[in-house]
């Protein structure tokens, strides 16, 4: 089933999400009118008095590559999820460009400009990569957008995604979830991101793994991080109480690897809590309640309850769970991508301009989301109807992305625009 649609009045004041079909019989009644299509949103034609909201908890699981968002009524039911697909490495590259375009404008002789970066001043708290800025500058916007459509009243984040000091002393004591039920799921957690889950010692994939010590504790290993790694159960059994040098004697570059990357410190996982940190401290500026957990009670929680393993399902699972149960399993897909460069036009190697100033056809930009009528086969796409984005308009038409092929209009008879290009992509 489909997410749940939300709901607002014409006075645009959230109401309580409705489930598709209810959404249908409005829209069929003409009670209701699309107000937007991502996130998936109607509007009523009348004034709503005297609403009443049920709560709503929005749930984040930040992550380097793609953050989980879910939302989750008072009866504990998963009634929307959302992936939201970062680009930091597409920010990445951009800086390496502009990297060498400024460093090959030094060697022209140019007038002097003389330094500005002196009199710049950094606000505290600021996250200086733009990478990792993006990610928290994302999720605010999109935490932001949802309270406009969904009646929410708290936030819980996940804030950690391995506790640190656990991970450095496994013997420390004192603290519940270290002598309860969720003993070592810390651990577990984090060897399986950093051995890629997959065997240290032969590779293997997609099978069951185990926690091996590198040096066997019966000859004085520790359950130190930096002395564990996973293996599979056959390699396990058959490395027994061996060293790893007489184990591997035959794989010096596997043993070489197995080292370096067992001493690899915790500033990935550091890395990452910082992104975290910067994002809680800008959640708590949205005056919600706003609550925390770990990585390895999310995992907890996610295997108690047996739910399959994706990130808007361990959004759900964060923070304390009773019970969950999932009310849908069509989530919205969205990918930042950005609003382009501010380039006017394209350039050559050499730095000049190679194509004509971007331009707008009726009012069509480029990314903009058209819905299109395709009166017959044009370039292996049938007719029919279908939904695509904006590529390089032009004064004489636009272009439109169909399943992989660009599909050229001249006037915009079958075309209708029914979302504006906001940097993001969605699926």
């Amino acid at each position: 089933m489909s997410n749940f649609v939300f709901l607002i009045d014409s006075n645009k004041t959230p109401m309580n999400p409705i489930h598709p079909a209810h959404a249908k019989k409005l829209l069929n009644s003409n009670k209701a009118a699309v107000f937007r299509y991502y996130p998936f949103t109607l509007i009523m034609n009348r004034v709503v008095e005297n609403i009443v909201t049920y709560p709503i908890t929005l749930k984040i699981d930040p992550g380097s590559k793609v953050t989980g968002i879910a939302l989750v009524n008072n009866r504990d039911e998963v009634i929307w999820g959302m992936e939201l697909h970062h680009r930091g490495l597409a920010i990445n590259d951009c800086l390496e460009t502009r990297k060498g375009v400024r460093r090959g404008r030094r060697t022209r002789h140019t007038r002097y400009r003389q330094a500005r970066f002196l009199n710049r001043k950094r606000p505290d708290g600021r996250l200086n990569a733009p990478s990792l800025r993006h990610r928290v500058l994302t999720v605010e916007t999109w935490v932001k957008r949802l309270c406009k459509f969904a009646p929410i009243t708290a936030i819980v984040q996940e804030l950690v995604r391995f506790d640190l000091q656990q991970l450095e002393n496994p013997e420390i004591s004192g603290i519940e979830y270290q002598q309860g039920e969720l003993q070592g799921y810390e651990v577990r957690e984090y060897l399986l991101n950093k051995w890629e889950r997959k065997c240290a010692y032969c590779g293997a994939e997609n099978v069951p793994l185990q926690v091996e010590h590198i040096k066997p504790k019966a000859k004085g290993g520790t359950n130190r991080i930096s002395n564990l790694c996973l293996a599979c159960q056959k390699c396990n059994q058959k490395k027994e109480t061996q060293d790893i040098e007489k184990f591997l004697a035959k794989k010096p570059e596997v043993i070489k690897t197995i080292l370096a990357q067992a001493k690899r410190p915790l500033k990935d996982a550091a890395a990452v809590n910082s992104t975290r940190w910067g994002l809680l401290n800008t959640l708590k500026k949205l005056e919600l309640p706003v609550t925390t957990g770990s990585g390895g009670k999310t995992k907890f929680n996610r295997t108690r309850l047996q739910l399959p393993k994706s990130h808007w399902i361990d959004a759900a699972c964060v923070g304390i769970v009773e019970k969950l149960q999932v009310l849908t399993s069509k989530v919205l897909e969205v990918k930042a991508t950005g609003h382009g460069c501010r380039r006017f036009c394209r350039i050559d190697k050499y730095g000049f301009p190679c194509t004509l100033p971007k331009q707008t056809f009726n009012h069509v930009s480029t990314g903009d989301f058209v819905k299109v009528l395709i009166t017959k086969d044009r370039k292996n796409v049938p007719s029919g109807i279908y939904t695509g984005r904006v590529k390089t308009p032009t004064g004489k038409g636009c272009e439109v992305v169909i399943n992989g092929f660009r599909i050229g209009f001249s006037n915009m008879t079958n075309v209708k625009t029914i979302h504006r290009n906001d940097g993001f992509s969605y699926t």
